[in-house]
């Protein structure tokens, strides 16, 4: 191991390997990217909120970053360290769609309860919004975060109970097209919404 990853145990490397969709040479190489990111080892919910608005100039992704930040903190310390950092974005980036799913209802459910209501989801897709800013054309029964939890829960809650189990939010998203297409990386998704 080189100077630039001798913090990055072979341990560390083993788990990381068995845990996530990442080779150690992948690792290694994030490794060195997120030490030099975030030199302290840890990533804050502040940090993380600069770097996530980079990828959203047009909107405010404040609100989304500390929900994302949220699912990624998972000893709940308030920071976020380098195998937590691998294991959620591997997740996000190379999770198979059940994984992606699984990861989001956990992001809507923020109580950690086991059911996301309508409040909860709510608080999401108002954060999404912000964060898309005017950048996205969408359907008139889309036009509003309200409108579009109100269209989802429609949609997924089956038993009508006004909050959706794990179950109810797998089954529905993935006979969603356009979530399915988000969840693949879809950019026309987002763009078209389709």
């Amino acid at each position: 191991m080189g100077s630039s990853s001798s913090d990055l145990s072979p341990q560390t490397v083993r788990e990381l390997t068995r845990s996530t969709n990442f080779n150690e040479s992948e690792l290694k190489e994030w490794y060195r990217g997120f030490k030099k990111d975030c030199p302290s080892g840890v990533l804050s919910t502040k940090e993380f909120k600069v770097i996530y608005g980079h990828f959203f100039p047009y909107g405010d992704a404040n609100k989304f970053a500390e929900h994302v930040f949220r699912t990624f903190d998972n000893n709940e310390d308030g920071q976020i360290d380098f195998k937590e950092f691998m294991t959620a974005l591997s997740v996000t980036s190379r999770g198979n769609a059940d994984e992606k799913l699984s990861w989001a209802f956990a992001m809507y459910d923020m109580d950690g309860n086991g059911y996301i209501t309508e409040t909860e989801m709510l608080e999401i897709v108002r954060s999404i919004y912000a964060m898309m800013g005017s950048t996205v054309k969408l359907a008139e029964d889309e036009s509003s975060p309200e409108m579009r939890t109100k269209k989802i829960f429609r949609e997924m809650d089956k038993n009508q109970d006004g909050v959706l189990t794990k179950e109810e939010f797998l089954t529905g998203a993935r006979s969603d097209p356009q979530i399915m297409k988000l969840l693949q990386c879809d950019a026309s998704a987002i763009v078209e919404g389709k």
